[in-house]
């Protein structure tokens, strides 16, 4: 019986933020980042991300076979120093990402940004703000939500990649939400734009 209590502990396989499967230690999530084939978004640039809630855990064979599934969000970043768009499946939401992820204040740098979630309220991210974890997304009151431990390169890891993103369980139906975010301040950290 499964704890549904627990928060979600989701097993980023490679780390590289712009193509991995996320797989819930206890089976109850399966998420994928991925880039799209011509034949699903003939318009899409080597910039694109999509996320799919996929259903089932990763194989070894993973990229060798696309997602049976429609994307849940696209992330269409853009050229030139621009951000492009976001768009949700859910509620059919498309906006800039630069609207949808605001830099928390006037002096603020790229690394602290805020998201309205679908559910009407306030979250930022942080990077490396809490002890341990490389990102943490906080609520209106700093309470955790979700934080991202990316393994250290020189620590060893047996049988798993070392590399978790955490949600909390009252949090959990945000969950494309959350990787999405995360997945544009990384694109972020990593100096792209």
């Amino acid at each position: 019986m499964i704890n549904r209590t627990l928060p979600y502990c989701l097993e980023d396989r490679t780390g590289h933020y712009m193509g991995t499967d996320f797989d819930e230690i206890y089976d109850r999530l399966f998420l994928r980042i991925a880039r799209p084939s011509p034949s699903q978004v003939p318009h899409s640039s080597e910039t694109t991300l999509m996320i799919y809630n996929t259903g089932r855990r990763s194989s070894s064979h993973r990229l060798s076979r696309p997602p049976s599934r429609e994307p849940s969000a696209i992330l269409d970043f853009g050229l030139n120093g621009t951000l492009g768009t976001i768009w949700f499946a859910e509620s059919g939401v498309s906006m800039p990402i630069g609207q949808y992820l605001r830099k928390t204040s006037m002096f603020a740098g790229s690394l602290s940004r805020k998201f309205t979630a679908m559910n009407g309220e306030e979250y930022r991210w942080i990077h490396r703000a809490v002890k341990d974890y490389e990102w943490s997304c906080v609520d209106s009151r700093d309470y955790v939500v979700a934080h991202y431990h990316l393994k250290p390169p020189e620590k060893p890891a047996y049988n798993t990649s070392g590399n978790v993103l955490t949600i909390y369980e009252p949090f959990t139906h945000l969950s494309i939400e959350i990787l999405a975010t995360l997945t544009i301040m990384r694109h972020l950290a990593a100096g792209k734009y």
